[in-house]
């Protein structure tokens, strides 16, 4: 298992797998559509997203939880 210390980093890390998994897939078909050497061009793709937003998320993670401590009323 991991240390507990680790989980921000985790969370980050699975997160921004997903989601540059999800958007680079759809901006492959919407751009290349349904054919031949697709899954390639996605993978490729996604590569290049998930090395951008791991640390992205990283980086902008606090300042957005900041922001929504700002914007929510503490009961």
């Amino acid at each position: 298992m991991i240390p507990a210390r680790y989980a921000p980093i985790l969370f980050g890390l699975i997160l921004s797998g997903l989601m540059s998994c999800m958007v680079s897939g759809i901006a492959t078909l919407r751009a290349t559509g349904l054919g031949a050497g697709v899954f390639a061009l996605w993978m490729g793709a996604w590569t290049t997203s998930w090395a951008i937003a791991f640390p992205a998320v990283l980086l902008v993670a606090p300042l957005t939880r900041r922001l929504v401590s700002k914007l929510v009323r503490q009961d």
